[in-house]
């Protein structure tokens, strides 16, 4: 079978995202690019930089998991994309033990919280939403087992 290349994954991402913004109102394509390129800097996989890349496509609703089912992406990439999805109304417990059971994903969320908790980002939110989203982080982090940053 051939896979879509990263080029191919970057674009769909990209594409899926667009119009979306993050709490800082910044295009929501800088978030998963840098969680993409954080994956690749911790040293990742292709299969993981392509998780990187749709790490939150499902859950935002951009993409459907029949996609993701159907898509010419490895089994290893739409386990770890799956892994990182968050059900409604899923427990922190639940969705970290998850990431943990699922080989690769452990360093795409470790990419995803470094970016997510980046004090210059966190620097220009409200200081109730950034301190709320700090704790939930750490609280992540540490059902995690990883350390800060």
């Amino acid at each position: 079978m051939d896979y879509l290349s990263l080029a191919e994954v970057e674009t769909i991402a990209r594409r899926a995202h667009e119009g979306q913004v993050d709490k800082n109102g910044h295009p929501y394509s800088e978030h998963i690019a840098a969680v993409a390129h954080g994956v690749a800097d911790r040293g990742g996989s292709e299969e993981q930089i392509a998780a990187g890349w749709l790490h939150d496509a499902i859950e935002d609703d951009v993409l459907t998991r029949d996609w993701l089912a159907s898509a010419a992406l490895t089994d290893t990439t739409k386990s770890i994309v799956d892994a990182l999805t968050k059900r409604p109304g899923e427990a922190l417990e639940e969705y970290t033990a998850r990431i943990l059971a699922t080989p690769g994903a452990l360093l795409v969320k470790q990419a995803d919280l470094a970016h997510n908790s980046d004090p210059a980002r966190l620097a220009t939110l409200d200081p109730a939403t950034a301190e709320r989203l700090a704790a939930k982080y750490r609280r992540t982090r540490a059902l995690l087992g990883l350390d800060e940053g």
